[in-house]
């Protein structure tokens, strides 16, 4: 049996405070409103009662934040895709943020299972007074377990994944389990099976001034890394709307650290905002 869900999110603002209102279809639902750090920022948790997604399975998710909310998005453990026996398992995410709306979509890490065959899109459309971060963290197979991410049945499994940010970011890519030249060759995966990516995103131009303190703020965790970590990352910015880092690692924990470390040197500079992790992160 295939899991049909659809959520839908939308963030208003009611005075000072963020409100929130949710619908959803089938098996994918949010825990109720949190306000750890006021009434001005609304944290959501995203829940999937099933605990995985099969093949078949469609889960989308549609997102509205209207002028001067601010919501922060997350999950309280791994998304994962599980083994196939022919279909493909689809999740999309569609987020609309209005002017002066702030947008924080934090979920854990993804874990594809040996077998999967599984597509991921996320599209952020954003207003011209509209910011976010977001990160996305992929786990092949179980690394620290040592559950390779490969094809049983010898039917090739796959990830794809999309993040659109339009007209100013677009990427899709697929990675095959029989595709070892790019798991394993250092110009890919380099023998490594958690990929991160963080992005600071806004819907106008920044000025020069403000990308180069975020890059700067990124950098500085990165070149604090010792030269044996089990992570390696960068930080570009090639679109005057976009600082983006992209990270591998053997495990999701130091990766997280490393994201999470950025999200808080982020959000109190880029924002002057006070970092403020969601409880279940530590769950």
């Amino acid at each position: 049996m295939s899991w049909l869900g659809h959520l839908t999110l939308d963030y208003r603002r009611d005075g000072e405070r963020t409100t929130a209102h949710d619908r959803h279809d089938g098996p994918l639902r949010v825990l109720q409103r949190l306000y750890p750090e006021g009434p001005e920022v609304c944290h959501h948790v995203l829940v999937h009662p099933p605990g995985g997604i099969v093949g078949g399975d469609v889960l989308n998710v549609q997102a509205t934040l209207a002028e001067g909310t601010h919501a922060v998005i997350t999950t309280p453990g791994a998304t994962r895709f599980y083994k196939s026996s022919g279909a493909t398992a689809e999740q999309s995410l569609v987020a609309r943020v209005a002017d002066g709306a702030r947008l924080e979509w934090l979920p854990l890490e993804t874990i594809a299972y040996r077998g999967c065959k599984a597509v991921n899109r996320m599209r952020f459309e954003l207003a011209p007074g509209a910011e976010m971060m977001g990160w996305d963290l992929l786990a092949l197979g179980l690394p620290a377990a040592n559950e390779a991410f490969d094809s049983p049945d010898h039917a090739d499994a796959f990830f794809t994944q999309e993040i659109e940010l339009p007209g100013v970011w677009l990427e899709r890519g697929t990675v095959k389990a029989s595709d070892h030249r790019l798991l394993d060759s250092p110009l890919g995966w380099a023998g490594r099976r958690v990929s991160g990516t963080f992005w600071f995103a806004t819907g106008s131009a920044m000025p020069n001034a403000r990308r180069q303190q975020l890059l700067d703020l990124a950098r500085t965790h990165i070149d604090a890394l010792p030269a044996d970590a089990p992570c390696v990352a960068g930080a570009t910015s090639t679109h005057e709307r976009a600082v983006v880092v992209r990270a591998l690692a053997a495990r999701v924990e130091p990766m997280m650290g490393l994201l999470a470390a950025i999200w808080a040197d982020w959000r109190q500079h880029g924002w002057q905002v006070t970092p403020c992790p969601p409880r279940v992160w530590k769950t």
